[in-house]
């Protein structure tokens, strides 16, 4: 029955108040200096979340790093616990869309209510903690380290069985790292905010690997051998269990399928063979071995195997929005947000691994902040042409510019510079349509223009069920 008239229009307004309210409290956080804006340190997130009575410690986490990588395998994780029965909280960034897409309980985002009833939880110590800090010169909080102790409480009020965190940037300092993680994950550690992070991929790994804490257990994609050796020299000096893929545990066996692909896996305790993962690439099949490893580490300290049907059902529901996701069909349109140029080679190689376009199309626009040349020459192996525009965000190279060294790298041959984005994505569809009935577009370059490619074809639902994966021959993809 639907409600009566007066009774639906007092739910239509009190619907647009909780918007507005939403919107207010959204406008205020996002007026704090943003997340690649930042004066690396613990104190101020510490002291908020001394002033809340620590909320997180009242759950356990299990913490993910890595340079690519990490969103995915937290979102793997977090869909193999729940069905395993826990309420888990997650915690990942950035967003697509939504704010709240950073913070889920239980599987669905959070709601405007809990949000805003956190943000109240929270406002009054992030304002004496501002004040503080302005008094000694220092900072006031960023947007991040905001959302961090927002998610926290959230997090501690639902309350939850287990969070899955992933770090925002780094790992010692990283706002997220007020927690001390049962198990520690790491994904593949590579060059990428340099600013921050040290110009060598040692002091980057140097940087991350403080997530591994005392009596830890560590499980880690693989890495290059400098890489490896800071990670078991961090893991020995605090007492840590370090687990490895390829050594400990890995994918055992993959094959492509409609939709994702099938894998067999070697978890800690035992083999799993023939799950569902509807994820493309053979990235997201390491991904989902570091997940069953990191699920398997929390659950049994790695002693005991995950029931199969729990793992199937787990890996069959897992989605990563935003990564190598098709978007529409006729031309098909992927997004995905490869944003350096590690990032970036894994798409090309996946590109290819995973799809038969006879004609592919790159939509790119670049962070003038990134290695732009080495994203252009990770992706041009992969692309026969390429439309470069920009974004929205004020941090987006300028089309003219991104065409020039595109052209460097492509040919002026295979450029197309287009000043909008929505005209961009057009041309690219036209592109791939002229190259024949395989054609297809990609867009990439930033989460951003992820996004807002996803908003252009009326993608919203960031936490839509997976379809199943059908294994049959790859030609009756396209």
């Amino acid at each position: 029955m639907s409600p009566a008239p007066d009774a639906a229009q007092r739910q239509a307004t009190a619907d647009l108040e909780l918007r507005k309210r939403m919107r207010q409290v959204e406008d205020n956080i996002l007026a704090r200096a943003p997340e690649h804006d930042l004066e690396p340190s613990l104190d101020r997130i510490r002291a908020v979340m001394d002033l809340l009575g620590e909320p997180q410690r009242t759950f356990p986490v299990i913490h993910v790093t890595g340079t690519n990588g990490k969103t995915s395998t937290a979102r793997i994780i977090e869909s193999i616990l729940r069905e395993s029965g826990l309420k888990t909280g997650r915690f990942t960034s950035p967003h697509l869309q939504d704010i709240r897409e950073r913070i889920t309980i239980g599987g669905e985002l959070i709601t405007r209510e809990a949000f805003l009833d956190a943000w109240a939880d929270i406002a009054p110590f992030v304002d004496a903690v501002d004040t503080r800090s302005a008094s000694e010169d220092g900072p006031r909080m960023t947007y991040f380290e905001v959302l961090v102790a927002l998610a926290y409480a959230a997090f501690a009020d639902a309350p939850i069985d287990i969070a899955i965190v992933e770090v925002g940037m780094g790992g010692s300092w990283d706002a997220t790292n007020v927690v001390e993680a049962d198990v520690a994950v790491i994904t593949p550690v590579g060059i990428d905010h340099q600013h921050f992070l040290g110009s060598s991929i040692e002091e980057i790994t140097t940087e991350k690997s403080g997530i591994i804490h005392p009596d830890a257990i560590a499980v880690s994609a693989p890495q290059e051998p400098e890489v490896m050796a800071i990670l078991r020299e961090r893991a020995d000096e605090v007492g840590a269990q370090l687990k490895v893929e390829g050594l400990d545990f890995g994918v055992l066996e993959r094959d492509v399928a409609v939709g994702g692909q099938v894998v067999s896996l070697r978890g800690l305790a035992g083999d799993h063979p023939d799950l569902l993962l509807n994820l493309h690439g053979a990235h997201q099949a390491s991904n989902a071995a570091l997940a069953v490893a990191a699920v398997e580490a929390f659950l049994g300290g790695g002693e005991q195997p995950l029931a199969e049907e729990v793992l199937s059902a787990g890996l069959a529901a897992a989605t990563s929005p935003g990564r190598l996701e098709i978007v529409r069909r006729s031309p098909t349109v992927i997004v995905d947000a490869a944003h350096n140029p590690h990032g970036a080679a894994v798409l090309a190689e996946a590109l290819k691994d995973s799809f038969t376009f006879t004609h592919l199309v790159g939509v790119v626009s670049i962070f003038k902040d990134k290695d732009v040349v080495g994203i252009l020459e990770a992706l041009e192996p992969a692309l026969d042409e390429v439309v470069v525009t920009r974004s929205t965000s004020p941090r987006a190279m300028r089309p003219d510019r991104l065409g020039e060294i595109a052209a460097e790298v492509f040919g002026d041959h295979r450029v197309t510079v287009v000043d909008e984005l929505p005209d961009a994505l057009d041309r690219a569809a036209q592109l791939a349509d002229d190259g024949g009935v395989a054609g297809g577009v990609v867009a990439t370059g930033s989460i951003v223009t992820v996004g807002e490619v996803r908003l252009l074809l009326g993608v919203t639902d960031v936490e839509a069920p997976a379809p199943r994966p059908v294994q049959v021959p790859l030609e009756a993809e396209e």
